[in-house]
């Protein structure tokens, strides 16, 4: 066994299981999927710490424990539309593929979507452009899995979301942050609490500041 293949057992042992995260389709998709080729070359030897992998400002690879149980929240169904924003290199795309989705991934910087299109090596369809622009064209999707942070979540994006469908985020309020899912029903999406996490916000996603006085 190679030396990352034991540090991604480790991971799916140390920081998945112990999370309650007991889906076998997710624990096999963690394990199969070699995390160490979605980061930056020179953050490879980091790419199975328990923490969010910084790959360029404001953005992030979600720490597994965020990811894992995110997509055991959302429990996707395969062959269902999933939708992952703000890619990156790749990684849950990748994850959501392995879980039998069809998967369309968003990326804005145009290097990081070559990078991830090359890396998914078709199993997604890539899209370039704004993350809060999300990808009309190919939805509406059963699935929104987010990979950084928001304030708010966009009009243009919850109409992407088929009525019915799931979507996952993490919220931050100042320096509190909490993972929510959403279920679109008659047309809106309801939230509810499901763990803490934090992430940065990513860009778009600020809420509105009010003029103080």
């Amino acid at each position: 066994m190679s030396d990352f293949a034991t540090r991604r057992m480790m991971m799916v042992d140390t920081q998945v299981r112990p999370q309650d995260v007991t889906k076998f389709p997710i624990i096999a998709a963690m394990l199969s999927v070699p995390r160490e080729r979605f980061v930056p070359q020179a953050a490879r030897e980091a790419a199975y710490a328990g923490h969010n992998l910084p790959i360029a400002p404001r953005r992030v690879v979600l720490e597994a424990r965020s990811l894992a149980k995110l997509l055991d929240a959302l429990d996707v169904e395969p062959g269902e539309a999933a939708l992952d924003l703000g890619t990156g290199l790749g990684y849950a795309a990748a994850i959501l593929a392995e879980l039998g989705a069809k998967v369309t991934a968003v990326e804005e910087d145009p290097a990081m979507a070559a990078l991830a299109a090359a890396n998914l090596d078709g199993v997604a369809k890539l899209v370039t452009g704004p993350l809060t622009a999300g990808a009309a064209a190919e939805g509406p999707f059963d699935v929104i899995l987010i990979q950084g942070a928001v304030e708010t979540f966009p009009p243009a994006l919850e109409a992407q979301l088929k009525e019915g469908g799931r979507v996952g985020a993490i919220f931050m309020e100042g320096a509190l942050g909490i993972a929510r899912i959403g279920h679109k029903l008659d047309g809106k999406i309801s939230w509810r609490y499901c763990f803490n996490a934090t992430a940065p916000v990513l860009p778009g996603f600020e809420a509105r500041r009010g003029f103080v006085l």
